[in-house]
């Protein structure tokens, strides 16, 4: 990224930000490093307009000044994309290592942290992002995707839970539905019988229904009949009174758990009709592994504004999918990326994993780098970041994916 200083515009004036739930402190500095002025504002649209009247008031247009805000999101920053200001996105931890750079008191305050903000992207900006323009529909597919993703969390933490608690006095129904305990049928029948006693008393033809309500509609009986066999078989015994403790905890968690599913369906449903009207839809679908929720989380955390990364590289640093090398005299580590956008790096290792069955040149990347000696993880992390370098271009050339384009050494080594 060209910074506007070197282009030979005005005098530019650099403003950093506190963000804060309540309230911001503001910095405003010059090309000098001199504190022109420092206030709080509330947060609000009054508070807003009290910082745009501060930075009127020293520039005449949009493009001297400069904003350095810990934050990406949210209705200030906005707000300040509205007005045409040159945003940065600063990272909290390099916001304390600049701190740490000009005093090594350990002394912290908003407004002190504000001055930092302003300092740091009057000196150091062209080593940080700025805030990326990206269209009103893939920030609503971001949005979208990471409840959707955030969701399935919480639904796998209920269900970790579930099977926790069922390990401790109901295993009959670990028996019965293995390691799925979130699918409907699971739900269906849990709810009815929470506890062994009651599962030892269903029917066939009450269990055969629980499943149509889960949705179930093929070999619904022989479904039923494995059911109750497992449900039925003899295991050690809870008192009556712990058993009853435990089903009321199962009988709470497995309502979670159902609303989280229907919240999961109704959310997917609206992501994928924001995902598939986005231009870069068939680009990422077009590529193996990359389905309809995946392609939107990739796309949502990525992003669809075009200079947002200089080249593969910056893209593959963001998703946290390229290792870090720590080199010192003769010792050299290569490391994974730990300060990375978790929500990217979850989306890649998965699209990573499901490329496997659908890419031969995935396949033997994939191969190779367990063969080096790379554990599963590892390997999987590789393919990641050669994936993502796919991706983009990509979305360069504003071509999709190529099989043989994409692995065609790999393809010929393989040969």
């Amino acid at each position: 990224m060209t910074c506007r200083s070197d282009t030979g515009g005005g005098t530019l004036f650099f403003v950093g930000v506190d963000w804060a739930e309540k309230h911001h402190d503001i910095c405003v500095m010059d090309e000098a490093g001199t504190t022109l002025e420092s206030f709080r504002i509330e947060h609000g649209v009054k508070g807003i307009e009290r910082l745009h009247a501060a930075i009127a008031d020293r520039s005449e247009e949009p493009g001297e000044v400069v904003v350095g805000i810990e934050t990406d999101r949210g209705l200030l920053v906005a707000a300040l994309i509205a007005a045409r200001y040159e945003i940065f996105a600063i990272n909290p931890l390099s916001v304390n290592r600049y701190r740490d750079r000009h005093s090594n008191s350990g002394a912290k305050s908003d407004p002190g942290d504000a001055k930092v903000l302003a300092d740091l992207v009057r000196t150091d900006r062209h080593n940080h992002r700025h805030v990326a323009g990206d269209t009103e529909l893939a920030q609503e597919v971001k949005i979208l995707a990471r409840a959707h993703q955030s969701f399935i969390w919480d639904r796998q933490r209920q269900v970790n839970r579930l099977r926790s608690t069922l390990r401790e006095f109901y295993p009959q129904a670990l028996e019965a539905f293995g390691t799925d305990l979130a699918a409907w049928e699971a739900v269906a029948v849990l709810s009815v019988a929470p506890t062994p006693e009651l599962g030892k008393r269903l029917s066939r033809s009450k269990i055969a229904g629980a499943l149509r309500r889960g949705g179930r509609s093929r070999r619904i009986e022989a479904s039923a009949v494995k059911i109750q066999q497992a449900l039925r078989a003899p295991q050690p015994q809870a008192s009556a009174g712990l058993s009853a403790a435990f089903g009321t905890v199962v009988a709470s968690l497995v309502e979670q758990i159902g609303s989280l599913n229907a919240r999961i369906t109704a959310l997917g449903a609206e992501l994928q009709e924001h995902f598939e009207s986005h231009p870069d839809a068939e680009i990422l679908t077009s590529l193996p592994g990359l389905g309809v929720v995946l392609g939107a989380r990739v796309l949502g955390e990525f992003g669809d504004d075009r200079t947002r990364f200089k080249d593969a590289r910056a893209r593959k640093n963001y998703a946290g999918t390229s290792p870090i090398t720590k080199a010192s005299g003769t010792r050299r580590v290569v490391l994974a990326r730990f300060a990375r956008n978790e929500h990217l790096f979850d989306a890649c290792y998965r699209w990573a994993f499901c490329s496997l069955t659908a890419s031969p040149g995935a396949r033997a990347h994939y191969d190779r780098q367990r063969a080096k000696g790379k554990t599963n993880s590892q390997a999987l992390r590789t393919l990641a970041n050669r994936l993502v370098g796919i991706l983009d271009g990509c979305l360069r050339h504003r071509q999709t994916y190529r099989e043989d384009v994409a692995w065609e050494q790999s393809l010929d080594v393989a040969a």
